[in-house]
């Protein structure tokens, strides 16, 4: 069962790093390799406690979809998604933020256990780990970027105003 953790410091306010890290556009804008889209539940703005997202992509060839749960939520310090359907035989994905000066310090934990017993551990070992590993290094490169370049406001009000529509039924 391995677990991967993975720290990128970011220098933007922790509500910003918060709300950009549980952005489903930004998400997909970051796992265009995969050709990963949001398919049901929640499919645009930003994801909470309670939610669901079907998620779709390509990986090692192969097209396929995993559903997670916002589990727990304390924002803007924390937050767990975890698997409902897919791939794995299950995982848990913390995110964890504070505050260090200027700073924001976005902690990763993705605890998971491969499908397949052994033939799965097997694949962790020679390829799965490393692969999820550069996957979620390259979303949280892509955070960095967006909250340092100021560009945060483009995915933050946009996914306000999806939030809006939501709630007035639009």
């Amino acid at each position: 069962m391995p677990l991967l953790v993975l720290s990128t410091r970011v220098r933007a306010p922790i509500e910003v790093v918060f709300d950009l890290a549980r952005s489903i556009d930004l998400h997909v804008a970051s796992t265009s390799q995969t050709e990963e889209r949001a398919v049901a539940g929640r499919t645009q703005g930003l994801i909470g406690l309670g939610e669901t997202v079907t998620w779709e992509a390509r990986h090692f060839g192969v097209r396929q979809r995993l559903t997670v749960e916002i589990t727990a939520f304390d924002r803007p310090n924390h937050f767990r998604e975890s698997m409902v359907s897919g791939a794995f035989r299950r995982f848990d994905h913390d995110h964890e933020f504070r505050p260090e000066g200027a700073d924001t310090v976005m902690t990763d934990r993705f605890d998971y256990t491969a499908p397949l017993g052994p033939l799965g551990t097997f694949a962790d070992w020679l390829f799965l780990e490393a692969y999820m590993r550069r996957f979620l290094a390259v979303r949280n490169e892509l955070i960095k970027r967006v909250a340092e370049s100021g560009a945060a406001d483009e995915y933050l009000r946009e996914a306000e105003s999806v939030q809006r529509s939501d709630r007035d039924g639009s």
